[in-house]
């Protein structure tokens, strides 16, 4: 008696899978690098409106004046939201000259006088050094990058005829 085990491989759908990736690497995704700031340009600016949340979901500490955070002195944090991109990178940021010290914290002490001196809610202050907490702007959240991973498989899919 004749028994054995026979196995069929139809690689048809595999060589024309294959056949469509070996063009990625050619592909022009400054579109999609663009798509990239374009959210982390949105993010950053909801948490300055918004959220006022750190990228990481941490809630920023209030500020003594209870005002909304970042926004007090006019537009300049909201206002130096940028990114740029090319077709094999993005950069996103702030390009306001005092948003690190928001980004990361300081502290701000007294050099050409014994005190600082400022007004905080109609009242003159006067202290050695203020300290100013981190309430981080940029970064990328769990969300920017769940959004960013649907962008880039929306684009490939679409280079390899699987639409959306």
């Amino acid at each position: 008696m004749d028994s054995g085990v026979r196995i069929e491989v139809d690689i048809t759908d595999l060589t024309k899978a294959l056949s469509a990736l070996s063009g990625l690497d050619q592909l022009d995704t400054e579109q999609l690098m663009s798509d990239i700031g374009a959210r982390l340009e949105f993010s950053m600016q909801e948490r300055i409106t918004t959220t006022k949340t750190a990228p990481d979901g941490t809630p920023w500490p209030a500020n003594i004046e209870g005002t909304s955070i970042l926004m007090r002195t006019g537009d300049h944090m909201l206002g130096s939201v940028a990114w740029t991109a090319s077709a094999t990178e993005t950069e996103a940021g702030l390009s306001w000259e005092y948003a690190h010290v928001h980004q990361d914290g300081m502290t701000i002490s007294a050099k050409n006088a014994k005190l600082l001196s400022f007004v905080v809610g109609g009242r003159r202050v006067s202290k050695k050094s203020v300290t100013i907490p981190a309430r981080p702007v940029v970064g990328i959240s769990a969300e920017d990058a769940t959004k960013i991973d649907q962008l880039a498989t929306r684009f490939v899919a679409g280079k390899l005829g699987g639409g959306q």
